[in-house]
């Protein structure tokens, strides 16, 4: 497993390659992360993970500055895998070698859920994923289902402009079903206890939609019930098609969204 700490170096390692799997990350690795690492390794010859906390796609300093970092144990548990060729830890000025402000804007009808509520994040996402894509030119980018929306703007965007192929894989969960994230980290035993019955009352409940109509209605009464339940705050709890997330009344071919604080540890999930 090599690391590459510059643009030189990722040059030098990756330049006459031509079957790249990439596994853009933020650090904080953990089993989902390792789920899209397997899957590369199936899909193409060598595989890429990058390691790139972006400021641009925090909407809050004191998210980016709490955000989980530990990048020993994240290059532990990369090399424990033996599936990872290379792994890229730019610094900010390898990939923004400019101040200049991104021209990467998402159209009103995309400004939804997590863009709703969190102002430039997708913008920061859609920008950081063009020029790390023009940097290591991937054949395939792995990406999970957990940040659904961004992977439905990342593989519409990424795949418009080059020739390479986001490829989706499941959200990974803990056994007592909450989803894996880096922001985990964050919380304790008790709220990760909290976010996994939140987690299956809400598989349950798609299940139990599926032959009923106005769900947006029944949505509202359940966001009551999850809010006085687990008394935590609810951004959004919303049902919306999964190939172009337009509001539904009808769960078929649907998604369940919800983005919640748990200890001001935001989370989000979809069912």
């Amino acid at each position: 497993m090599k690391i590459l700490l510059n643009n030189q170096m990722l040059y030098e390692a990756i330049g006459s390659l031509n079957s790249i799997g990439f596994v853009p990350t933020m650090g904080g690795i953990h089993k989902g992360h390792i789920s899209l690492i397997n899957k590369s390794k199936k899909n193409c010859k060598k595989t890429l993970v990058s390691i790139f906390i972006n400021p641009k796609q925090f909407n809050n300093k004191n998210d980016f500055k709490k955000y989980p970092s530990n990048i020993n144990k994240d290059l532990y548990l990369l090399k424990k895998t033996n599936k990872v060729d290379f792994v890229y830890i730019p610094e900010f000025k390898d990939i923004y070698k400019s101040k200049r402000k991104s021209e990467i804007t998402i159209k009103k009808k995309d400004k939804i859920l997590c863009a709703k509520f969190r102002k430039g994040h997708f913008e920061g996402v859609l920008d950081v994923m063009d020029k790390l894509t023009k940097l290591i030119k991937p054949n395939q980018i792995f990406m999970g289902e957990k940040d659904y929306q961004q992977l439905y703007l990342v593989k519409r965007f990424i795949e418009k402009k080059y020739k390479t192929k986001i490829i989706t894989c499941k959200t990974i969960r803990a056994k007592n079903k909450y989803a894996l994230s880096s922001r985990n980290f964050l919380l304790n035993k008790i709220k990760l206890n909290k976010a996994g019955k939140i987690a299956k009352l809400l598989i349950n409940f798609k299940r139990n939609l599926i032959k009923k109509e106005n769900i947006q209605q029944i949505l509202s009464s359940k966001k009551l019930e999850i809010k006085k339940k687990y008394d935590v705050k609810i951004e959004y709890l919303e049902a919306r098609r999964e190939k172009d997330l337009s509001i539904t009344n009808n769960i078929k071919k649907s998604r369940i969204f919800i983005a919640y604080y748990l200890d001001k540890v935001r989370l989000i999930d979809n069912f």
